[in-house]
């Protein structure tokens, strides 16, 4: 596949961000807020650094319900061997209409569905989601053998965290 071509970038230099590089789409060009202190050296190795991130992202939004489904399949292979008969989902999709949880499965028809939600957190955050909603297709309850499944996935204390804090956090009003 071609590369896309490097977007049209524009640096905005702020004296009041101190530590802080972020960036975002605006239309066709890209937006780097840097700060101001920042030598020409520093902005040119930001504007690439923050061009990978936002590319990074993107792509992992551009992931489809077959790369998805491809991906619980990676999942099982590696930790629920042993249930590989029960992990077959029928499907495994992204929905727009989860709001309150982060995935959902129906074991009588064996499907799984994502929310898009987190489509732009860290891997390791989707893969737990995924081997949580695959664990559901060998027990259906959150009884101490369904964590037990979860639980071979090396990340899943830390995932948790994660989608607790981002769960506290929206409930937060941030102000200055």
């Amino acid at each position: 596949m071609a590369r896309a071509r490097k977007p049209v970038v524009e640096v905005r230099r702020s004296q009041r961000r101190r530590r802080t590089v972020s960036a975002y789409r605006d239309g066709e060009r890209v937006v780097v807020l840097i700060p101001d202190r920042f030598s020409r050296a520093e902005e040119t190795e930001w504007v690439e650094r923050m061009l990978a991130r936002l590319e990074a992202r993107e792509e992992r939004l551009r992931c489809t319900d077959a790369e998805l489904l491809a991906r619980a399949r990676r999942l099982t292979t590696r930790y629920l061997a042993d249930h590989a008969a029960a992990v077959a989902p029928a499907s495994v999709r992204w929905v727009t209409n989860q709001n309150g949880r982060w995935g959902s499965c129906t074991p009588d028809d064996a499907t799984i569905r994502i929310s898009h939600r987190i489509q732009e957190m860290p891997d390791w955050v989707i893969d737990y989601v995924l081997l949580h909603e695959l664990a559901h297709l060998v027990v259906p309850s959150h009884n101490a053998r369904f964590w037990d499944l979860v639980n071979r996935f090396p990340k899943a204390e830390r995932a948790r965290g994660y989608l607790e804090g981002v769960s506290a956090a929206g409930t937060l009003v941030m102000a200055e």
